[in-house]
């Protein structure tokens, strides 16, 4: 019987499977034991190829070679790593290959990355798929015992086909119209342009918004304090200023009477657990962190240190079997802060609950919870450890009793004006406990807060001690930032008018996925459309005007979600893709006629009046990856040049990175901090003349001479070798590369 051939999506992962399955001999692309090979792509090693592909025509951007609709669209092996490729090609044709094991990412674009590959090299022995939600060496273990014939998946791989013919038709089709109509670098996709959108609209209420002052007032008894409401419309703010006036007169100095005590015994359940979605609203609300970060984050959680479950997931519940596993996950979080919690969720003994479990609920994988790997803090860099608290604290809080309360609500009267007043006592902490609070620090409505009330009693009266009068002004909508622009991802019914078609979008996974909305909403930084401030998301010209220029239906994110959930019913084999793909065909084809018919204009807001040497044309001034450059509009030219880039010199006065500018003889080092200046040439010169030691190139070139040469046998050396059966600690670490 021949080997088992293991294709994983990234090479950690790869390692780590070898390490499990015991596969030690390291080989060029992959890793080799007596029953396994462990080989892996970069990602993605095949995609879908470039229009270019398909013919001469098409290598010119012009408009009359649109729509792009090959009959069939091809895929290609990615140039970068074409290295890799081969050796995983080279594996799937070696004849001592008996059987393939899919183990890429356990979701819809992971089967992609295996599926491509496979139908690239032509693979026709039998496949199983391994699906797992944690890399523990449990987990995997489990895994391979549980594999499943790779047939079982075709839907989920026919979902993610879909995906990728879908944004290549109108990512490219649209992006190509729109470039050549306007001779402008632009770009529009069923994703991003809906969330582009959504920024967008949002920024013009809040330059539309006209703010107006209210009023409210506020009475001052001996112990606590008394809010007034207009009794017809229940209101606490007023934007009549006379009206606020009255109520200070006619309660100044005088008894205020209690008229009604309420108290209502109530009880709060902890949130649901975290989905990835949830996750990244969280960490950017506490700690700034973009969604893309967290992400990552997450991975590296998952991955290298196995210590969370898949992070790319959109559920909040857990499935029955998962339950039995709660109490090892406890154990293994009884560290540190989270010790006496854990402990205490043992004690009571872990049951399900319809609150966080319900196989309904769950679709590919499961919420993020801790694994059964024991966590050791210190090894956590500072963000990992973040994000792990928020996971951890959120399972700890899950497995909690309520938190129980007495809602206390005071109504009075005095001169004929209604006053009110809320607050809790609090009965159990329950799983606030875990988050070190007892009581909730928000606002309630009409800036009534909660507050600490002595045990008033129906008909009492209290003196007036003081009575005023607060104004404030009605704010816009606060901008998007990462976490609230997620929610409106996750969540965009809002912005749709037809109650019908946003009844199905709220039911629908909204645009994108939890997987690819971080990766969206990076692509609108890098092109440009929208910029950073603080943590608030601000559109820029180009985006304002793309949006301008986009066919409207692309704009609203039915479209996107529409797609998404007929993504989803293909994945559950409820939709042929064939439907789905020839009616996106139709889509692009309309969609392109859109834009070549539009009457509207476009206006570069970063135009020079430098023109280019080459065609004529005014050039852009625009931001590159390491600094300014001027580029020709023209794509048929082309031609650019810098204006400027950071540089690793640091500035002689106050140590900051140099920013170089000009081209040539004329280029220069200036510092924006101190406003150091000196020629380019001169100052290495300079810095060149300071060096009496050998130079960073010169020792690296020293200790690559030197890498294949035999080491000295030092005493080290010497006991390593006899500890270890005569193998050198360097050739021991050869074989963990």
């Amino acid at each position: 019987m021949g080997k088992i051939l293991v294709l994983a999506e990234k090479p950690s992962v790869g390692r780590e499977l070898a390490r499990v399955l015991g596969c030690r001999q390291s080989r060029d692309g992959y890793l080799e034991g007596s029953d396994y090979i462990v080989t892996w792509a970069l990602g993605h090693l095949v995609t879908l190829a470039d229009p270019e592909f398909y013919g001469d025509k098409y290598k010119k951007w012009d408009l009359e070679t649109l729509p792009m609709l090959p009959a069939k669209l091809e895929t290609v092996v990615i140039k970068e790593t074409t290295r890799q490729y081969v050796a995983v090609k080279n594996l799937l044709r070696n004849p001592t290959v008996s059987e393939l094991v899919i183990a890429t990412d356990a979701g819809r674009e992971g089967e992609l990355v295996a599926r491509w590959i496979i139908e690239k090299v032509g693979f026709k022995k039998p496949v199983k798929r391994l699906w797992i939600s944690s890399q523990t060496d449990r987990a995997i273990k489990e895994g391979f015992k549980n594999l499943r014939p790779a047939v079982e998946y075709d839907n989920l791989y026919h979902s993610a086909l879909c995906r990728a013919h879908a944004d290549w038709l109108v990512g490219m089709n649209v992006t190509r119209a729109l470039t050549c109509k306007y001779n402008a670098q632009l770009s529009a996709g069923r994703v991003q342009t809906p969330t582009l959108a959504m920024i967008v609209a949002r920024e013009d209420e809040i330059r539309n918004f006209s703010a107006r002052e209210f009023y409210t007032v506020s009475a001052r008894l001996s112990a606590f304090d008394m809010f007034w409401k207009d009794k017809k419309s229940m209101q606490g703010r007023t934007f009549d200023k006379s009206r606020a006036d009255d109520a200070v007169q006619k309660t100044s100095g005088g008894e205020m009477k209690i008229t009604e005590v309420r108290r209502e015994k109530k009880r709060e359940s902890a949130p649901l657990l975290y989905d990835l979605t949830e996750l990244q609203r969280d960490a950017n609300r506490h700690y700034g962190f973009s969604a893309k970060q967290t992400l990552n984050i997450m991975q590296r959680l998952y991955e290298v240190y196995k210590l969370l479950t898949y992070p790319r997931t959109d559920s909040r519940y857990l499935t029955a079997d998962i339950v039995p596993t709660l109490p090892e996950r406890l154990r293994s979080i009884d560290i540190g802060p989270y010790s006496a919690f854990a402990k205490a969720a043992l004690q009571r003994g872990v049951h399900a609950s319809r609150h966080f479990v319900d196989d309904a609920k769950v679709s590919d994988h499961h919420a993020i919870i801790p694994t059964e790997q024991f966590v050791e803090l210190d090894r956590l860099g500072s963000d990992e450890r973040r994000v792990y608290d928020l996971v951890v604290r959120r399972f700890l809080a899950v497995l909690s009793p309520d938190f129980e309360y007495e809602q206390v609500t005071v109504s009075a009267q005095c001169g004929g004006e209604l006053f009110t007043a809320r607050g809790r006592i609090v009965a159990a902490k329950g799983w606030k406990a875990v988050y070190g609070v007892s009581s909730d620090d928000d606002e309630t409505a009409d800036d009534e807060k909660e507050q600490a009330l002595p045990d008033v009693k129906n008909g009492q009266t209290f003196k007036v001690e003081q009575v005023k009068i607060g104004t404030g002004k009605t704010k816009p909508p606060a901008r998007y930032n990462e976490a609230t622009l997620l929610t409106a991802m996750e969540h965009p019914g809002k912005f749709i008018e037809n109650n019908a078609l946003r009844s199905v979008m709220d039911a629908s996974n909204g645009i994108g996925t939890p997987a690819t909305r971080a990766d969206i909403i990076e692509k609108l930084f890098s092109v440009n459309y929208v910029e950073r401030r603080g943590k608030d998301i601000v559109p820029l010209s180009k985006g304002i005007q793309l949006i301008g220029l986009v066919p409207e239906d692309l704009r609203s994110p039915e479209l996107t979600a529409n797609w998404e959930q007929k993504l989803t019913m293909i994945s559950r084999g409820a939709l042929q893709q064939k439907a789905f793909t020839d009616e996106i065909r139709r889509y692009a084809t309309l969609l392109v006629g859109s834009v070549i018919a539009s009457d509207a204009s476009y206006t570069h807001d970063n135009m020079t009046r430098t023109p280019c040497p080459q065609c004529g044309k005014f050039m852009l001034e625009i931001n590159g990856k390491r600094g300014k450059m001027l580029a020709c509009p023209d794509r048929e030219c082309g031609y650019h040049q810098n204006l400027s880039f950071t540089s690793n010199a640091r500035c002689p006065n106050c140590h900051k990175k140099l920013e170089v500018f000009g081209d040539g003889e004329k280029k220069i080092y200036t510092c924006h901090t101190c406003g150091f200046r000196e020629k380019f040439d001169s100052f290495n010169k300079r810095l060149s003349e300071k060096h009496d030691g050998a130079s960073k190139i010169e020792i690296n070139k020293y200790l690559n001479s030197k890498q294949n040469q035999p080491p000295a046998a030092s005493a080290f050396a010497q006991a390593w070798a006899l500890a270890n059966g005569g193998e050198s600690p360097d050739s021991d670490k050869k074989g963990r590369k």
